[in-house]
């Protein structure tokens, strides 16, 4: 394969990720063979990389030609067992058009703009709680004292979980983002069970709902939702449940970890938004563009199709590696690898030209909501947090697809 394209990179190599996403390989690649046929390793067979926007684009928006099904969006651990590549298809970020776009539609209407915005009053009065707690101390491990905080609130207060449960339900989503992490020692068996425990806690919720129905929330459009005249199986429910509930955690989770790390960082950039907190939410589109809570997604090709200059043959794997096309200098300048957390001023259509979300079918459902809580976070964090210092590195979760931090300490002035 490596004759077809001379430059190889490790990019599914969980240990050599968690040392930071591989900005200068993947500008290589954006700028010298941007669908880029990659050689097996260990970690992975072959594949293809695609890192410039438009490639990613036309990807995206062809779901019959690049199948999300076939080989699942992203590998699993115990993928291979047909059992459970089964009940993986079952999610819908493994699914394909027209299941896809059907099983869409069943919680659709819990994420609206309209009801994600009148959840930010209890967004906003947590997130002056969570404030409140760090900053007489002068220091906090922002990572589970901050970022955990606020998505898990949120999630587990639209899906109705009750505070005693809203520990577990953390650990047990630690559980399945940790599977290539030796430090958390998960095996495709716990992370098994931890699955089966939040199906669990699925159902558990499901008959408190039933007992005391509560209109709008995620569970009642679930367990309300209709798909071909008929009612979701409880495996079909307890499926969407994961995906959605876990990946909201973690997204938003990382999101806020990295903008924090991006400020301190760059403390000309975070004295721009001490000064004018309205830049605020331009801000949080910077950073979502900058450093995504993915790093790829993949797709397998259904029939020998070309992307850009390559021939991709069906069979095929391509993997869409959105920390880099958020950084494509043809789409974002030619200081596009430069952190601003003024860019939407002189780009006013960056949240539509960065790709963190996605495009096409698989564009994310609760972008709305991971932007109202890192906008409303960082409001309440930005005014009282005062020069903030990094306590040393941050230690980062290994994964090849999460670029996660798993602890940071950080310290301010006192409140």
């Amino acid at each position: 394969m490596s004759d077809q394209c001379p430059y190889q990179f490790d990019l599914m190599n969980p240990r050599k990720m968690s040392e930071g996403v591989p900005f200068e390989a993947l500008k290589t690649l954006r700028e010298k063979c941007p669908v880029a046929r990659q050689d097996a390793t260990e970690y992975t067979g072959e594949f293809w990389a695609i890192t410039k926007r438009e490639d990613l684009d036309f990807v995206s928006k062809n779901p019959a030609l690049f199948s999300s099904s076939a080989n699942m969006a992203h590998p699993q651990p115990g993928g291979e067992d047909p059992e459970s590549a089964a009940i993986m298809r079952q999610l819908i970020i493994n699914m394909d058009p027209p299941g896809h776009v059907q099983y869409r539609k069943v919680v659709k209407a819990a994420f609206t703009v309209r009801a994600v915005d009148a959840l930010e009053p209890m967004m906003r009065e947590y997130a002056k709680e969570i404030v409140d707690k760090i900053a007489p101390k002068g220091k906090c491990e922002f990572v589970s004292e901050v970022a955990a905080e606020m998505p898990l609130f949120v999630i587990c207060a639209l899906t109705e979980m009750p505070i005693e449960k809203r520990q577990r339900f953390s650990e047990l989503v630690d559980i399945m983002i940790g599977m290539d992490d030796p430090e958390m020692d998960v095996t495709p068996d716990s992370g098994r069970m931890a699955a089966a425990e939040i199906f669990g806690i699925a159902m558990e919720l499901a008959a408190k709902h039933k007992a005391n129905p509560k209109q709008g929330s995620v569970l009642d459009a679930l367990l309300n939702g209709v798909v071909e005249g008929e009612a979701l199986t409880e495996m079909e429910f307890c499926s969407f449940f994961l995906i959605l509930i876990a990946g909201g955690v973690e997204t938003t989770r990382t999101a806020t970890n990295h903008g924090m790390r991006l400020l301190i960082e760059h403390p000309e950039e975070m004295q721009k938004l001490v000064d004018d907190p309205a830049l605020i939410p331009g801000a949080v589109e910077e950073i979502l563009r900058f450093h995504p809570s993915f790093a790829y997604m993949q797709r397998t090709a259904t029939e020998d199709v070309r992307i850009g200059e390559m021939d991709v043959k069906q069979g095929d794997i391509v993997r869409m590696y959105y920390p880099s096309v958020n950084r494509d200098a043809d789409v974002f300048g030619a200081d596009a690898e430069e952190f601003k957390v003024t860019r939407m001023q002189q780009s006013p259509d960056l949240k539509t030209q960065h790709r963190t979300f996605g495009i096409g079918q698989h564009f994310c459902l609760g972008s709305h909501l991971a932007r109202k809580e890192l906008t409303v976070m960082f409001e309440e964090l930005i005014p009282r947090i005062r020069n903030p210092k990094l306590e040393g590195a941050p230690r980062n979760l290994v994964s090849s697809f999460i670029p996660g931090i798993k602890e940071m300490h950080i310290s301010f002035d006192a409140e």
